[in-house]
Order: structure tokens, then C-alpha cells, then sequence
């Protein structure tokens, strides 16, 4: 299910923001880019629709997918 970045609160958007970011494995290539700039890049992909919000009711987890993954899981189901 997708949710809309608008029904969470800022905290809450940031603080998934920051821990999609920093799940271990995210690859950002040789250059060290600052959390802040990170979470700026995030924030514009959601606001644009390339980056989505979904809630897994199955595992009942929230993460950030892009659009075409989202859609494909939901045309998979």
C-alpha cells in the first residue's frame, strides 16, 4: 500500500528518510556525501513521485521504493 508522504508528520518522514539512508548496504559510490545532502535528495524524489512510501501490512514494515518498483510489486499481488 502506498501511503502519501503528507499523512506523516516531518519527524516521522525525516526519521525514515534517515534510516533508509543509513540501512547498511546503501551504496553512495567513492565520494562521501553528508546525511543532510542525502536526505535533500530523498525529500525531492518523494515530492516529484519518483520515490514512494510503502506500508508491507504482511510484515507490517514501512519503506521507500521507487514508483516502478511499487508498481511492480502491486502487479505481482
Amino acid at each position: 500500500m502506498i501511503i502519501p508522504p503528507q499523512s506523516l508528520s516531518a519527524d516521522a518522514l525525516q526519521g525514515l528518510i534517515e534510516e533508509f539512508i543509513t540501512r547498511e548496504g546503501t551504496d553512495y559510490g567513492w565520494d562521501e556525501v553528508p546525511l543532510a545532502t542525502k536526505v535533500e535528495q530523498v525529500q525531492r524524489q518523494i515530492k516529484k513521485g519518483d520515490v514512494v512510501i510503502v506500508f508491507d501490512s504482511a510484515s507490517e514494515t514501512v519503506s521507500l521504493l521507487t514508483r516502478r518498483d511499487a508498481q511492480s510489486l502491486s502487479d505481482d499481488a
